[in-house]
């Protein structure tokens, strides 16, 4: 597929995002990213207990041949990998926290929405880096509409930029990363463990090349 579909297809499926919380109570917490293993991307993700933080399950998969990398359209790349290891837990996170942007994006549709819409879970989407959009005390605006905040998890850091993914709202999105912040890690604990999961699990791979 070109851009030009792909552009489509993100505009089309954004306008199935749900902004709104499907859950009344919440008990586990996840965290999933995507890293890249050579020509392959290696989708890692773990489960907390979202009261103690504590280490639940983890699990990983990796999918060789990903479509190419292109700004913007993230999911079409890594949603495949991060389906399949999800599909590999026995417990089931009921809100995940994804390191890339969830409503962050000129098209609405980041990777978080991506995976929430695709896995029909709720999804806090992480990004180190604005997409788009401007900053307005602590709020990120895109065409005028609030879409996300940007949020300082430790001191003298650079900040993070949280926005909903699907099936959350945008007060819940930002309640939820806050609770999970353990310090000194700047990343929400669910995403500092996926992220050190994931590097050791290449590292492996690596040795055994």
């Amino acid at each position: 597929m070109d851009t030009f579909e792909l552009t489509q297809e993100q505009k089309k499926l954004a306008y199935k995002i749900i902004l709104r919380d499907s859950f009344d109570r919440i008990e586990t917490i996840g965290g999933i990213t995507c890293v890249s293993a050579g020509k392959n991307i290696l989708a890692t993700v773990v489960v907390l207990n979202l009261k103690t933080l504590e280490l639940q399950e983890k699990q990983s998969f990796l999918l060789e041949n990903p479509l190419p990398y292109r700004l913007g359209f993230e999911g079409f790349r890594e949603v495949p990998a991060m389906i399949e290891a999800v599909n590999l837990l026995e417990v089931e996170p009921e809100v995940l926290i994804v390191s890339g942007d969830g409503i962050i994006h000129p098209r609405g549709l980041g990777l978080a929405s991506h995976l929430g819409l695709s896995l029909n879970i709720p999804t806090i989407g992480i990004a180190e880096k604005l997409m788009c959009g401007t900053v307005e005390n602590g709020k990120v605006f895109v065409d005028k509409e609030i879409k996300g905040f940007e949020v300082t998890t430790k001191e003298f850091a650079k900040p993070v930029y949280v926005s909903p993914g699907h099936l959350i709202s945008l007060g819940s999105s930002l309640d939820l990363i806050r609770k999970v912040i353990r310090l000194p890690h700047k990343m929400p604990e669910p995403l500092h463990i996926a992220q050190r999961v994931a590097k050791k699990k290449v590292e492996g791979l690596r040795n055994c090349t």
